[in-house]
């Protein structure tokens, strides 16, 4: 039983998700409330990377189900470490496979997409174009924002683009702040406004958009990532970034994905279950299927058969695949389907129904017969309710103690 589940709710998962679960609801709201694409939506992001940051770890998900929200921060009743949590930014690019800004200080920012596909389009293949905005340098300017030589380095930060503030929280024990440089917005130079580059006014990067062909090779997954190194955005005096398509499959109709497995469900009659059928299956690349059971071959409800080599193609092995599962329900004939005579009929070729074991001295007269009768739990649910909003008059009592009155 877990004390809050705060996190759980901001991610729209139960308390018992399991990681898998976890990582499809952190891709899809991190890709929804990213400020790329939400700018007004930063809050809201970062409570979704926190949610995240502790619910994957198990040491840190396994403290909050003990003590919530206030123990992750307080680091735990052991003293166990800060409270603190990551950048939201770090998190989505650890997760998307870019490294913590920490680790990429001379590589441009990634840029992530989510393309929605078909489980036939990861049984085939596909190919999809993808039209993508991104930075690029300025080829007027190559990079400088102006003519060469005419920016000077910025004296407020002294050409660092960040300017530290230092704050006295309590006599004897200050904090140093850094905050991006009000006097050059962070660029660590300062351009004239009559040198400025007129194609990029300045700024020393461009808009553009490009086409990208996303080839979708047989056997991919959901939630797989597709990476095109140094096609990201650029700035100058650093390595371009990488552009991340994410693959988001769709719910299909009839078969599920279990790895390389496809499931999916069959509902037979009864004389289909005993004296055998044979049934069309539509196949994800639009072969027919005749799935088989031959007369004698009983198939008892909640049986599970399969199919093999007609599952997912297995990724880079497109010609080993996985099995078909199929789970079968059986439909049962409804009352009174035959008269009696036929029944006996009937009876005559099913095998024999095992007698209980009876007493000898068991008499037939001290037997109760119960009839069995259709249970409607709805109904009985709504008559006990009433039970519970009866008026306190219906309790009343004409007896009891009296008060003597005068």
């Amino acid at each position: 039983m877990v004390k809050e589940t705060g996190f759980y709710d901001t991610l729209g998962v139960s308390p018992n998700a399991t990681p898998d679960e976890l990582k499809r609801a952190y891709r899809k709201l991190a890709l929804k409330y990213h400020p790329d694409k939400n700018p007004t939506e930063g809050e809201k992001f970062k409570q979704i990377s926190q949610a995240y940051e502790v619910l994957s770890d198990a040491k840190k998900r396994e403290l909050y189900d003990r003590g919530g929200e206030k123990a992750i921060k307080e680091g735990g009743s052991g003293g166990g470490g800060g409270g603190g949590f990551a950048s939201p930014m770090d998190i989505f690019d650890l997760f998307f496979g870019g490294g913590s800004r920490m680790h990429r200080e001379r590589k441009g920012k990634n840029i992530v997409h989510q393309i929605s596909i078909t489980l036939e389009d990861l049984y085939n293949g596909s190919t999809r174009k993808l039209a993508v905005q991104k930075n690029i340098i300025c080829e007027r300017c190559e990079g400088h924002g102006s003519r060469k030589g005419a920016a000077q380095m910025c004296m407020s930060c002294q050409g660092t683009g960040m300017q530290v503030r230092v704050h006295q929280l309590i006599p004897g024990m200050v904090q140093q702040v850094s905050t991006v440089c009000q006097s050059c917005h962070g660029r660590g130079q300062r351009i004239n406004h009559k040198d400025r580059c007129k194609a990029c006014a300045g700024r020393k990067i461009l808009r553009q958009k490009k086409v990208l062909e996303v080839h979708i090779d047989k056997g991919m997954r959901d939630g797989q990532k597709i990476v095109f190194h140094g096609e990201g955005d650029q700035e100058p005096g650093l390595e371009p970034g990488d552009i991340i398509i994410v693959l988001d499959q769709r719910e299909h109709p009839l078969f599920t994905r279990r790895g390389p497995d496809l499931v999916m469900s069959m509902e037979l009659q009864l004389v289909e279950a005993l004296c055998g059928f044979k049934k069309p299956v539509q196949t994800l690349d639009n072969r027919t299927l005749l799935v088989t059971s031959h007369p004698g071959e009983l198939i008892k409800p909640g049986d599970t058969k399969c199919v093999l080599n007609e599952g997912m193609p297995m990724y880079r092995r497109p010609f080993e695949k996985g099995r078909l599962i199929i789970n079968f329900s059986v439909v049962f004939p409804q009352a009174n389907f035959l008269p009696k005579h036929k029944l006996k009929e009937l009876k005559r070729y099913l095998p024999e129904k095992i007698r209980p074991e009876q007493p000898d001295s068991m008499d037939e007269d001290l037997y109760i017969y119960a009839d069995l009768e259709d249970c409607d739990f709805e109904n009985r649910r709504r008559h006990r309710h009433q039970y519970y909003y009866m008026d306190e008059d219906d309790y009343a009592t004409t007896g009891g103690v009296q008060c003597q009155t005068s």
